[in-house]
């Protein structure tokens, strides 16, 4: 990289928010610069429900912009990337006792019809004693109300905007942490260190955006020297994971006597996914971990609803994440906001520094759009709003459908399963032939390290989605760490250690 070059902007943070700002700010003419001194998603990002979604139980404290945002934000995402977002029916049995069918009806009226949707079909009411969504539930429940929303990979959501970005010009960094920076001259002096080499390099850029996440405060004050700095509230959700408790595709949204709400959704077609807890935390966002006092939340409030309980000893995997919350003075950690602020910093003639309060997945790409609005009055406007109409890598797709594009990748390359396939296209889209390349045949793949896992997998991988360990590949590019035994794991451990290089692949840039 050219020493003496200012790009027009560094940005902070490698979670959803700090890539799709990178991508929409790149694909608009700016230079951009982007540090993440972990892996990418390797925070919150990666951490959720995995829902896009509108977020019905936010209209109860009267987020209608945010909700309307989202809902209008479900089939824009679904179009760009069908292969790691998808739509999802979810069944609300109604329970007495905890709000009333009126207020519930009300809220999905009001679902159906502020976000636009088009292609999503509409909320029904259900006979819980015929229909098969009352099986795996106790028989306290004759009626329920489905509705739509939809579901996404986060962590791939998350690359392949990297991946995008990178791909028209920007610079990407993991491992990069961001140690300080000063203006001088009408420009940002930014310190880098590559925690993997020790090495610290300065970025000079026009303006800074701080997408840090839960360390946003941490960057502010630690990076940019700011005192008594206090601006999100950091809430932990955890989750569980436990052998699949239901059949089909459709989810469940269940009402806890608390007020509190939890999801059971279908997971990596083997598993249910439960979650999640509100609780305020305070500590590492990196060392967040679901305490014993949430396991029992989980699988006493799921218990309420399945036929059989969930207990601790079912669980096969847990995760928690740490969301950085707006700061809204509101009492309980459920009720404050999910929306997002961005606050500029510096005085006239000053490089400026715009700071992302709060977000949620769902409106990340609006969110960025909100910032090059505010980017586009420092630096002028460069090129058009673009990233509504516009696939992420491999999602090229949509017009033939998820089994189409699936029957397509087994033609190419008749030796692969269904599974196989349909676990390619879901992480690859359409660039799953450039994964597979010429291979002819499984032995043309490589080494096999279990669960239909192949070199030339790791490999791309490693070389295209800056995979540096095992657990970058495991669990937040493949999600095979729920099948791979301990030995398999070791195995690809060691494969990696020979094959990532001391400074990461530069194709990867």
């Amino acid at each position: 990289m050219d020493a003496t070059a200012i790009f027009d902007v560094v940005v902070i943070g490698g979670g959803i928010n700090g890539c799709g700002i990178a991508r929409d700010a790149v694909g608009r003419g700016y230079s951009v610069f982007l540090a993440e001194m972990g892996d990418l998603a390797s925070g919150t990002s990666s951490l959720s429900t995995k829902l896009i979604h509108g977020g019905l139980r936010y209209l109860e404290f009267y987020e209608f912009r945010l909700v309307r945002e989202s809902l209008m934000e479900r089939e824009v995402l679904w179009k760009s990337a069908p292969h790691i977002i998808w739509p999802m029916r979810f069944v609300l049995p109604y329970a007495s006792g905890v709000r009333p069918a009126w207020l519930i009806r009300l809220g999905l009226f009001i679902y159906d019809y502020i976000g636009g949707r088009k292609l999503l079909p509409a909320t029904r009411t259900l006979d819980m004693r015929s229909d098969p969504a009352g099986k795996p539930l106790k028989q306290l429940f004759s009626k329920a109300f489905e509705y739509s929303d939809g579901w996404v990979n986060d962590a791939r959501l998350v690359v392949l905007n990297a991946r995008d970005a990178a791909d028209r010009g920007a610079i990407i960094r993991t491992r990069s942490r961001v140690v300080g920076a000063r203006r001088e001259n009408g420009t940002w002096t930014v310190a880098v260190e590559d925690l993997r080499q020790g090495t610290v390099e300065e970025v000079k850029a026009r303006l800074v955006v701080n997408a840090a996440g839960p360390w946003v405060d941490r960057v502010l004050s630690e990076a940019l020297g700011e005192n008594d700095v206090h601006n999100v509230r950091l809430v932990q959700g955890s989750h569980i994971v436990v052998p699949k408790k239901f059949d089909g595709s459709r989810a469940y949204f269940f009402q806890n006597r608390d007020g509190r709400i939890i999801f059971a959704i279908p997971y990596e077609e083997e598993f249910t996914l439960i979650g999640t807890t509100d609780r305020d935390f305070d500590g590492d966002p990196q060392e967040a971990a679901i305490s014993g006092e949430e396991v029992a939340y989980l699988c006493d409030a799921a218990s309420e609803y399945f036929a059989e309980p969930v207990r601790p000893e079912h669980i096969v995997w847990t995760y928690s994440g740490v969301r950085p919350l707006y700061d809204d003075g509101a009492t309980k950690a459920q009720e404050a906001t999910r929306d997002y602020v961005l606050k500029s910093q510096g005085r006239a003639g000053e490089a400026p520094l715009i700071n992302i309060f709060g977000g949620k997945i769902t409106t990340y790409r609006r969110l960025a759009e909100a910032m090059l609005e505010k980017i586009e009055g420092v630096l002028g406007v460069r090129g058009k709003p673009w990233t509504a109409g516009a696939a992420l890598p491999g999602g090229d797709f949509f017009a033939v459908g998820f089994d189409g594009q699936v029957g397509r990748l087994r033609a190419a390359y008749p030796f692969l399963s269904a599974g196989h396939a349909g676990r390619l296209t879901r992480l690859y889209g359409t660039q799953a032939t450039s994964l597979l390349g010429n291979a002819a045949s499984h032995a043309d793949l490589g080494r096999y390290f279990g669960a239909d896992l192949y070199e030339a997998e790791v490999r791309w991988l490693v070389g295209r989605e800056w995979a540096i360990t095992a657990e970058d590949v495991l669990w937040r590019r493949t999600k095979r760490g729920l099948r791979l035994r301990r030995e398999e794991t070791l195995a690809l451990e060691e494969f990696m250690k020979a094959i990532v290089p001391k400074v990461h692949d530069a194709a990867a840039e």
